[in-house]
């Protein structure tokens, strides 16, 4: 992850653009992100990256961590970063697998200001990692992306019809899709939109279990959404500057809620059978636990019994929950739970 807490790297309010702050929150809460380019100085991206970035980051530490669990890796090809900001999503894939994964950072945004920035700083990071911002004003159009990986952060809520039309393009021509989204029911459902769209040219890696329709999409699940949760890193919650960050900037470090999608054209070795995607956080009740999860027969709620699994049940009362599992059901009962879904 970006922040770290050596006393060089530490954050420091005193030296961030709160104003800049506070205006880009504002402009992603009222939703008029899509309209304009609200990066307006280096000092914009510079703070941001000190810190919403560093919330960005985790979540992508979250998917990374469980796709090298898992054994994937990226195909040998550019890394391309679109939409990149200030580049936190493309350095976070290069921290978990390496410069020796990708034959070069290709980085690209509406905001010139935003290419150069993230451009700098990747360098910054990996020395010996060939970087390079695109200039064109629309990727898709003229850019190949046969051999690539593509990374999408944080983008839908931005788009309007006519470019996320233009975005499914560029993703189509990829070799693999990395898609991070907040994990609100708009994004959630903008990208069950998109992958529904995009899984027949693909091999649906993550969240999903299986390869068919979303189960989501079924009426009776119309009120319900595809999120997780990534942990934050647990020293920030004794650190003063984080907590003066979070009280200024009204956020609750402890949740980062996420919606994430991975494509891969390439061959996948399968999922264990039992396999299951646990969808947001159980409801603990006294005597059971009721699970929303996925797998291929669709989504809903499964039921873990006190009695049956009690050190199980006691796990999921302290909030410790494995989003991928494998279990072994009686109708909706689940009577084992195993922690491992891994295929490698």
């Amino acid at each position: 992850m970006d922040f770290q807490l050596a006393p060089d790297d530490s954050m420091k309010p005193d030296a961030l653009d709160w104003k800049a702050l506070e205006r880009l929150r504002a402009t992603f809460l009222c939703g008029k992100a899509g309209e304009c380019d609200y990066w307006q100085s280096e000092s914009d991206l510079a703070s941001y990256d000190r810190t919403f970035a560093q919330r960005i980051g985790w979540k992508w530490d979250y998917v990374l961590e469980e796709l090298k669990h898992r054994g994937w890796s990226p195909p040998l090809g550019e890394l391309l970063d679109w939409g990149c900001g200030s580049g936190v999503a493309g350095r976070a894939f290069l921290d978990h697998f390496g410069v020796g994964s990708v034959a070069r950072l290709c980085l690209w945004d509406r905001s010139p200001l935003a290419v150069e920035y993230a451009q700098r700083k990747a360098r910054e990071r990996f020395p010996d990692l060939a970087v390079r911002g695109l200039r064109e004003a629309e990727p898709s159009l003229n850019h190949d992306a046969s051999r690539a990986t593509l990374i999408l952060s944080h983008v839908l809520t931005e788009l309007n019809p006519a470019q996320a039309d233009s975005l499914l393009t560029l993703a189509r021509s990829a070799q693999a899709v990395l898609w991070v989204e907040p994990g609100t029911h708009e994004a959630s459902r903008a990208l069950i939109d998109a992958r529904e769209q995009l899984r027949s040219g693909f091999r649906v890696v993550a969240p999903c279990t299986h390869p068919a329709a979303c189960g989501m999409l079924a009426n009776e699940n119309a009120r319900h959404w595809c999120h997780h949760f990534a942990p934050s890193p647990p020293e920030i919650f004794t650190d003063g500057e984080w907590a003066r960050f979070a009280h200024l900037a009204g956020l609750d470090l402890r949740s980062l809620p996420l919606s994430f999608l991975v494509l891969d054209k390439r061959p996948l070795a399968p999922l264990p059978a039992g396999a299951v995607r646990v969808i947001g956080r159980p409801r603990v009740q006294k005597a059971q636990a009721l699970i929303f999860a996925c797998d291929s027969s669709g989504v809903r709620d499964r039921r873990l019994m006190k009695r049956k699994l009690p050190a199980e049940f006691a796990r999921l009362k302290k909030g410790e929950v494995d989003s991928l599992q494998i279990w072994r059901l009686e109708g909706d009962e689940i009577v084992e739970a195993k922690h491992s879904a891994s295929t490698s």
